[in-house]
């Protein structure tokens, strides 16, 4: 087993340090914050994933991981360094790297023996060739260093899974000693492992993302064009995930992706492109199709709607996904400053995000408009003049059709994720518009009949 640091502690770091401490290996969590090391040597996870809290109490308690703001102790003895600190987008789509670099000179100015760097953030293709140069420009001890690329492929809500059972481990090396590290850090792991050149590791963590990116935007695509003609875009979906060329997975029409990946990983790579001289024309395409399905709901909503002025607002999910609190490029963040710029009096309830966007938009007047954060979706529908579902929570889903009909002032309701079937809605008596599926205006009859069979 190996002494492995592991420098940062988000999604990528932190669920890495864990799952190293659970295949047996002695692992130490660096971060600068003091505030955040003292809650997780607590047992305490500073974000919301399943399994993770669980991982954490058992490995610190076994003594197989802990965590420190002292880089310098746990990067001297190491045998390998693990980078999965942030590389966020920049105003032109390009990655910033200026927290690889901090972290590579840090590295560069306290190891004390010979070490494999291996990183995991999702960087630019030859950022591996130039993170070994920076290290080596810096080096204060005679010790042999070389650089490696394991990207990872977690999706939040379920990284811990995605990582003790991922489909394959990617890694890139140059030179048989860093590969055969690798091969044995992973080996208790007992999964699939595909080496290849830094260069082409880095490559295939784009490749793979900016692909599930454009099959999401295509299924979009065809969403909207099957409202237009009268298809309904789950029937589609349903009729080509037979074919095994395309798959079941990531074929579901919705209001478009989110989260730090897919948005963050198009950009970088048509930026990548371009200063190559070369336009990735999908990509671009599947970048434009996702920025206008995020608000295409609201825009619905105003060819039905005189105004949202003073009208109640409710609101279901504000996460870009379940099983996360994490709010980056959610349609939430989309739509709901659009609303609060109508003057709409919105109630939201989230099961886990409303402390996050609480940072973004307080509770109480936002500009024209009202924001209130409930704790369940009854409260926030009842009274309501109309509802919008942003993301799929199981919460949600559970709410009967008949409970918007109940507890709605005006039961319309704007589905981005289709949780419901079309004809359950109506025959609840809502007027019920989703993505990629005929929208149903429920006729007075089928009101007073739905009515009926509520009482």
């Amino acid at each position: 087993m190996y002494k492995i640091a592991v420098a940062g502690t988000g999604y990528v770091g932190l669920v890495a340090g864990v799952c190293f401490a659970e295949a047996g290996h002695q692992v130490t969590c660096v971060d600068i914050d003091e505030n955040k090391v003292n809650i997780m040597e607590k047992g305490i996870s500073p974000i919301y994933e399943a399994d993770l809290e669980q991982l954490m109490q058992k490995n610190y308690a076994a003594g197989r991981i802990d965590y420190t703001t002292d880089f310098k102790l746990a990067y001297k003895n190491a045998d390998a360094i693990f980078i999965g600190v942030g590389t966020p987008e920049q105003p032109d789509g390009s990655a910033n790297l200026s927290y690889i670099a901090t972290v590579a000179r840090q590295i560069a100015e306290s190891i004390e023996k010979d070490c494999l760097i291996v990183v995991k953030s999702t960087v630019p293709v030859g950022t591996n060739d130039k993170v070994e140069q920076f290290i080596k420009d810096f080096l204060i001890n005679d010790v042999r260093v070389e650089v490696a690329s394991n990207p990872e492929f977690l999706a939040q809500g379920s990284a811990v899974h995605d990582t003790l059972h991922a489909a394959r481990i990617i890694i890139g090396t140059d030179s048989k000693w860093a590969e055969d590290m690798l091969m044995k850090i992973y080996e208790p792991f007992n999964l699939p492992i595909v080496s290849v050149n830094r260069r082409s590791a880095e490559m295939i963590k784009y490749a793979s993302n900016d692909f599930l990116a454009l099959k999401i935007s295509y299924m979009n695509d065809i969403a909207n064009l099957c409202e237009l003609v009268g298809a309904d875009i789950q029937d589609v979906a349903r009729g080509m995930s037979f074919d095994e060329r395309i798959g079941s997975k990531f074929l579901n029409a919705g209001i478009g992706y989110g989260g730090s990946c897919f948005p963050k990983d198009t950009k970088a790579l048509t930026y990548i492109a371009k200063q190559n001289g070369y336009e990735l024309r999908t990509v671009n395409a599947a970048v434009d199709v996702n920025k206008d399905q995020k608000t295409l709901l609201y825009k619905k909503a105003c060819r039905r709607l005189i105004t949202f002025n003073n009208l109640k607002v409710a609101v279901l999910g504000l996460t870009f996904k379940p099983g996360t609190d994490d709010l980056r490029e959610a349609p939430s963040l989309e739509n709901v400053p659009l609303l609060l710029e109508q003057g709409a009096d919105i109630y939201a309830y989230d099961p886990v995000g409303v402390d996050n966007f609480k940072k973004k938009y307080p509770e109480g007047n936002n500009g024209r408009g009202t924001i209130t954060y409930v704790e369940s979706p009854e409260e926030a529908l009842k009274g309501a003049n109309v509802c919008f579902i942003f993301t799929e929570w199981g919460e949600i889903k559970s709410v009967e059709p008949e409970t918007y009909k109940e507890l709605m002032r005006t039961p319309l309701v704007y589905d981005g994720r289709n949780i419901y079937k079309v004809e359950d809605m109506c025959r609840a008596g809502v007027e019920y518009y989703s993505i990629g599926r005929p929208n149903v205006k429920v006729s007075s009859e089928v009101i007073s009949e739905a009515a009926a069979t509520i009482k």
